[in-house]
């Protein structure tokens, strides 16, 4: 019985520090995103005029294959 209670002891104390250095690093900043905002801007945004574009040739494409079917 007393081993239950070292191990629950000893496992509270290491999941306490775990949340501490957690807690610190937020605090320090460590998890701020740094990288994405300089890399954002060498994505293009999605053409809207592309997709419509698509859409219609999908529809055209759909349209035909419907009369040839027929």
């Amino acid at each position: 019985m007393a081993v239950i209670i070292i191990l629950l002891t000893v496992s509270m104390l290491v999941a306490g520090g775990f949340l501490a250095a957690f807690a610190s690093s937020m605090r320090q900043g460590q998890f701020d995103d740094t990288v994405s905002p300089a890399v954002r801007m060498l994505i293009d945004d999605e053409d809207k005029n592309a997709l419509a574009i698509s859409d219609k040739a999908k529809k055209e494409n759909k349209e035909h294959a419907q009369k040839v079917n027929a």
